[in-house]
């Protein structure tokens, strides 16, 4: 263990608590406001694509985030840029609430979620720091069934909310959150890096380590099957609620319900997934979970002519399997690496996954507000490009690895 802070004293289940709120950032920054979507586009003038690109700008100021911080973290240690992370975001987050227009709610929006995913990738190295291999996969599961409440209890929480506020006060009530989390980690979470652990080397070293990287096809293939599958869970999470509410005329409470319910799967699917996974190792739980999402995207697929009773269905499948995949996809290409690349792994996969997610986020809004079929049609190749990349990828030789 390293070095403790004399600011923040170590307190385990609290520091769980800590790292599965920043883990739970990306979907409290975008899942609380979803139900609200049609009201702020209608408010500001904006239509269905660029109401989308408030979500899109959150993605990738997350996938810049991710590649400013990993790196980062490696260098001056885990602390310091964290606490700068979660502080920006709370501030971010307070402008959201104040902007005049769409376009100005886009920028406000970039600054939210590159803050937010300084605070999510170092959460991720911190995990590293502490755990490897199959500890890895099981911490990284119980931080997704904690983390997954924010998707089943965010957007119910802004469905009721926007009973008594406009859009504008969930903001107000995410940088509340924001600033709770600044607290915690400033008095509880200790630095997990030790000093003689640190990478001291410069940008140039970080480029190299960044293609280093990308070609190795073990790590490379994991960090591409995330991020197909990220990309999946994100074109439902921007074009749900224009479908379901829009061309099924649902109410935005119902589809909070419906949202929560599908998000409450990943808990269930993380929660067998840490059971199981020192049975059978995180490659193998991995296949199951890509598998269970491109059915349910082949089922999505058919819900332009079957309406919801296939609709519904086959996106609790995709979203579900998000509770197996995650976790160890994460720790299969994290934990192939040293603790000293810890940050610049997690950096790269976070930035691949939002990057991707960012350009499939707005195309699910491609053919409008009053259609569903750009939304079933990415989701189902998303999810079966995952599974065939996955199935490319070469197994590790670890005994961690999980395939026979």
């Amino acid at each position: 263990m390293t070095s403790v802070s004399p600011q923040a004293k170590e307190r385990p289940a609290v520091v769980v608590a800590i790292l599965a709120g920043l883990s739970a950032i990306g979907p409290l920054s975008i899942d609380m406001y979803l139900p609200a979507l049609p009201e702020l586009g209608r408010e500001l003038g904006a239509g269905a694509s660029l109401t989308q690109l408030t979500i899109t700008a959150c993605v990738v100021g997350i996938a810049l985030g991710t590649i400013a911080a990993g790196p980062t973290s490696d260098l001056l240690g885990r602390r310091r840029p964290l606490l700068a992370g979660v502080i920006g975001y709370a501030v971010a987050s307070l402008l959201c609430v104040i902007a005049p227009s769409a376009t100005l709610l886009i920028v406000f929006r970039l600054l939210q979620g590159f803050t937010g995913g300084c605070a999510m990738v170092i959460a991720r190295a911190v995990v590293r720091d502490r755990h490897e291999g199959v500890a890895a996969a099981r911490f990284f599961a119980t931080l997704i069934q904690i983390s997954a409440l924010a998707p089943v209890l965010a957007p119910l929480a802004g469905g009721l909310l926007l009973e008594v506020m406009p859009w504008r006060g969930l903001f107000a009530v995410i940088s509340g959150l924001g600033v709770l989390l600044t607290l915690m980690v400033l008095w509880f979470l200790p630095e997990s890096l030790a000093p003689d652990k640190r990478d001291a080397q410069g940008p140039k070293a970080v480029l190299a380590k960044f293609g280093r990287l990308a070609s190795d096809r073990t790590f490379a293939g994991y960090a591409l099957t995330a991020a197909l599958s990220f990309a999946a869970l994100f074109t439902y999470i921007s074009g749900s609620s224009f479908v379901i509410q829009d061309v099924y005329r649902l109410s935005p409470l119902t589809y909070s319900v419906i949202f929560a319910l599908n998000s409450a799967g990943i808990v269930v699917m993380g929660r067998i997934s840490s059971r199981v996974v020192g049975r059978h190792g995180p490659r193998r739980i991995l296949g199951i979970g890509l598998a269970l999402s491109s059915v349910g995207g082949l089922v999505v697929v058919t819900s332009p002519v079957a309406g919801l009773w296939t609709l519904l269905p086959g996106l609790f499948l995709v979203v579900a399997s998000v509770g197996f995949i995650v976790p160890n996809s994460v720790a299969l290409a994290i934990s192939s690496h040293p603790p000293h690349m810890a940050g610049t792994a997690s950096a790269f996969m976070g930035a691949t996954q939002f990057l991707f997610a960012g350009v499939a986020a707005p195309l699910a809004g491609a053919g409008g507000a009053h259609t569903s079929t750009p939304m079933v049609l990415i989701l189902a190749g998303l999810s079966l490009s995952a599974l065939v990349v996955y199935r490319l990828t070469p197994v590790p030789q670890t005994a961690d690895a999980g395939e026979s």
